[in-house]
């Protein structure tokens, strides 16, 4: 079985003081119930794992009424950094899924798409990546002040998700984090540290996150030619 961990467990600082970017209204729904539509209405999905902060489990369970969710889901308390929280996922999974897709909630126009071939691509090489290829001029600064130098834009992916494994292959890298005390960006970068090969998935339509208030914006008009 394929399983998909929706990372719900962060409020979003960037959004601005008091706000709960996940339930901010876009479309005339909440940007997490969007997401979780996504992979509710994925064909290649068979249980959704969301991982949420301590105090909103009847929140989520809400939503999934409201929204009509017929796809089994469980509900599980987020930790304190993203990694955290997926490891948390990972822990409650069932025994018999095999890949597993880790979205962030706040990434809510994902294409079945780009799901079904990201978990195509970890069954086959163990993990796998939404991304895109980065098109803007890519500058270096080490004061944050002076442009030092440009970067070859050329071999550069700006990483999204899902990130999408192969069950053992990311319990097992994660534990090499855990064990080391690293923190680490996202979940392909614990592959990195035991030597795994991630593949790269690039999908024809935008897949943006909701992390500034200016996104909302795009994401709306994304999510109305998504209907």
């Amino acid at each position: 079985m394929n399983t998909a961990i929706i990372v719900a467990a962060g409020k979003g600082a960037r959004m601005g003081p008091d706000t709960d970017k996940l339930f901010l209204v876009v479309a005339g729904r909440p940007v997490v119930a969007h997401t979780w539509q996504r992979f509710n209405d994925a064909d290649c999905i068979g249980e959704i794992v969301l991982v949420v902060r301590d105090g909103m489990q009847s929140a989520f369970s809400d939503l999934a009424q409201q929204g009509g969710f017929k796809k089994p889901y469980r509900i599980v308390i987020g930790g304190k950094e993203r990694q955290d929280s997926v490891w948390n996922g990972l822990e409650a999974l069932a025994e018999s899924t095999d890949v597993v897709a880790i979205q962030d909630g706040a990434r809510p126009c994902t294409s079945e798409a780009v799901i079904e071939a990201t978990i195509v691509a970890a069954a086959e090489t163990g993990a796998a990546v939404a991304a895109a290829p980065v098109t803007d001029t890519i500058k270096e600064s080490h004061d944050g002040r002076f442009a030092e130098r440009t970067v070859d834009r050329s071999r550069l992916w700006a990483v999204q998700t899902p990130q999408t494994f192969r069950v053992e292959v990311i319990r097992r890298a994660l534990a090499e984090v855990r064990r080391h005390g690293l923190s680490v960006t996202d979940d392909t970068a614990a592959c990195e540290l035991i030597g795994q090969p991630v593949r790269l998935i690039s999908g024809a339509a935008p897949n943006p996150k909701v992390t500034v208030p200016a996104d909302l914006a795009y994401v709306e008009l994304l999510l109305k030619t998504l209907r």
